[in-house]
């Protein structure tokens, strides 16, 4: 019987144990109530109320532009549809680096106002501080390592992490320290798939990898990516499992036609 099966609200508690008895975690990201309530109802373990809603609903380049104010609207939608799984939210960018006051107060305005049971940061070391003081009112933390789409222009690319020893060590370092500061999981995004294979088995607490091979010890992608409503993203990691772009324009080509054929509404769809 798999963890996940008993209960009837995933935490973060659940998430250890599903670790502990080496059931694979199953997480993707929501941005509304809609989709959220599809994903829910499917069984998701995880819904992610990612800063890539910058990307994915609002158009732009980076996930730098989204806000505070549009990361709450975000995960208050979320959490009005979920009844089952554990709703993680971004901290977006400048809501907490640098200033760990500023941290917790940007996490205690997306708690309070949304609703959501923790939130997720980028970085290691260097953001002990804001971790820290998130953590003392008793908030959960997820912590995120390897590529870190908020440092994009630091990074100037959006290639591989860590394939070099130093860069390498210092990841295992920062893992290591997120857990000893309390963090409850690590998103692992785009490392070699054995660098994330030894993060995984050092550590107590849950990794979840986006293209970081099979031995994380779950799985994030975007929905609108893994749904196919979005074309023009194709990173080796993706596995798309519809192709709604094209599904959704043919059934918008046929309504237009049937508008304008006057087949639509017919006698049964009229008062």
């Amino acid at each position: 019987m798999s963890v996940n099966k008993e209960v009837k609200r995933i935490t973060t508690h659940v998430l250890h144990s599903m670790k502990a008895s080496s059931e694979k975690i199953a997480v993707l990201t929501g941005y509304d109530f809609s989709m959220a309530r599809i994903l829910d109802a499917g069984g998701i373990d995880v819904i992610l109320v990612g800063d890539s809603a910058s990307n994915v609903m609002a158009g732009h380049e980076t996930t730098l532009p989204i806000t505070l104010d549009q990361m709450i609207y975000h995960a208050a939608s979320v959490v009005r549809a979920v009844q089952r799984a554990l709703v993680v939210v971004d901290l977006p960018f400048g809501s907490y680096q640098g200033n760990s006051k500023i941290a917790l107060e940007s996490t205690i305005r997306i708690m309070k106002e949304s609703g959501a049971h923790a939130v997720k940061l980028e970085g290691g070391e260097e953001v002990a501080e804001s971790i820290k003081r998130i953590l003392s009112a008793g908030v959960p933390v997820m912590g995120h390592l390897g590529l870190t789409p908020q440092s994009i222009y630091k990074f100037g690319t959006y290639t591989v992490r860590a394939k070099e020893d130093a860069e390498a060590q210092k990841l295992l370092d920062d893992a290591q320290l997120l857990q000893e500061l309390g963090c409850f999981g690590i998103v692992l995004e785009k490392i070699p798939a054995q660098l994330a294979k030894k993060v995984s088995e050092s550590l107590w607490i849950p990794t979840i990898g986006i293209g970081a091979g099979p031995h994380t010890d779950g799985q994030v992608l975007v929905t609108h990516d893994m749904l196919g409503i979005t074309k023009d993203f194709q990173p080796r990691f993706l596995r798309r499992y519809l192709d709604l772009f094209d599904l959704v324009r043919e059934a918008v080509e046929q309504y237009i036609k049937d508008v304008k054929s006057q087949d639509f509404p017919n006698e049964r769809e009229q008062y």
